[in-house]
């Protein structure tokens, strides 16, 4: 089966790269919903080419999701998961058409991620070749919305891992070929601190600056960074005020908050709440606002998962390389497959990097091999 599906890849590697050039064509910004829905119609017509039953659920603002399903003959249910948004604005396809420099497949969405949506429907491709049909179904579930934080994609992923024992995300392989094992957890939070106007030249005295209050106050709260192993605070906003002759009356400033572990946010937060209590300026007083909706869970390294990457691990051996587990603090939609107590690795893309800028890419020598890689984890999970 193992060379079976390599030379299947390997006769197949310029239709592929077609196809990466048509996606990367279109603009699909996740706010420019015709474009990021045509992305889709293009990923439907072709999973149902490969038998799949396709429910497409309409949005009215952003781009339509994509739930896509289809039965085996016995086993395991897998799961699939990607996204068909980029970050990019509309202008942006038509500027930086997709080029192969070297090694390297440049274009927009190239990484991120469109190339690891057709490394799983290529693999797909591949297993069918090789008349693969030992699982019990398989789940392709492509959002539209994992680039923006207001998002109703998110309960779609639950249900959908609700359905499953194991799951892939397409994200891209890191830089260096590492898969994803374990992910932070990621809150948001803002404080808000209120004080008293006042004019800056005729009567100073009477006004309480709400910038020098949130200033002292951010430096307290920059002091957690590390509070307990793995805790992230990043400041990463700050506003306040109207005018310099005025004194500033209202401030606030955005936080980004992380943690290997989902129990280490709510002692994180109710530690800055308690330094936000502390006096820094009279007639100041500040607050700490959360949204847990805009969160995002841990993706913990469990031994379910273990287990997942020692099989990677020796089936890439099989082919002829190498790959690692790596933990990393940046957020996917795995995460929210793991929440859900189902075991699932990230990163099961081609190699590639820089996303979200002029420079992203994944890289051609790449493709095939981690390509066959996922569809030996396909059969190999299927199974089971």
């Amino acid at each position: 089966m193992q060379r079976q599906i390599v030379t299947y890849l390997q006769e197949h590697l310029d239709e592929y790269l077609e196809d990466l050039r048509c996606l990367t064509a279109v603009d699909s910004g996740t706010h420019h919903k015709p474009g990021v829905d045509a992305v889709q119609s293009w990923l439907q017509n072709e999973l149902q080419r490969v038998g799949f039953t396709v429910e497409r659920i309409p949005q009215s603002v952003l781009g339509d999701h994509l739930l896509a399903h289809r039965k085996g003959g016995g086993g395991q249910r897998i799961l699939l998961l990607g996204h068909a948004d980029t970050v990019f604005p509309v202008g942006t396809a038509a500027a930086r058409p997709l080029r192969i420099d070297g090694n390297s497949v440049l274009g927009p969405g190239t990484c991120d991620m469109k190339g690891g949506l057709l490394a799983g429907l290529y693999a797909l491709r591949a297993l069918d070749a090789v008349g693969w049909e030992q699982y019990g179904s398989v789940h392709f579930l492509i959002v539209s919305d994992e680039e923006i934080q207001e998002r109703s994609g998110v309960p779609l992923i639950r249900q959908a891992a609700q359905g499953v024992d194991v799951a892939f995300t397409l994200e891209a392989a890191r830089a260096n070929g590492d898969i994803v094992t374990a992910r932070k957890s990621a809150v948001w939070a803002t404080v808000r601190v209120s004080g008293q106007a006042a004019h800056a030249g005729v009567e100073p005295e009477k006004g309480r600056n709400a910038l020098l209050a949130l200033a002292r106050h951010l430096v307290e709260i920059d002091r957690l960074n590390h509070w307990v192993p793995g805790v992230t605070v990043n400041i990463g906003r700050v506003a306040g005020g109207t005018q310099p002759n005025v004194v500033a009356e209202e401030a606030w400033a955005q936080l980004d908050l992380r943690a290997w572990h989902d129990a280490d946010i709510p002692p994180l937060i109710a530690e800055i709440r308690a330094r936000l209590a502390q006096p820094v300026l009279d007639g100041t007083r500040a607050v700490l606002e959360v949204n847990p909706a805009m969160g995002m869970p841990a993706m913990q390294h469990t031994p379910a998962v273990a287990v997942l990457e020692r099989l990677t691990q020796q089936l890439a051996t099989q082919l002829g390389f190498s790959v690692a587990g790596t933990r990393t603090g940046g957020a996917s939609d795995a995460s929210f497959v793991a929440a859900e107590g189902v075991p699932v690795l990230d990163g099961l893309g081609p190699i590639g990097g820089l996303d979200h800028s002029p420079h992203e890419y994944i890289e051609r020598s790449s493709i095939v091999p981690r390509t066959a890689l996922l569809a030996l984890l396909l059969a190999a999970t299927g199974a089971r």
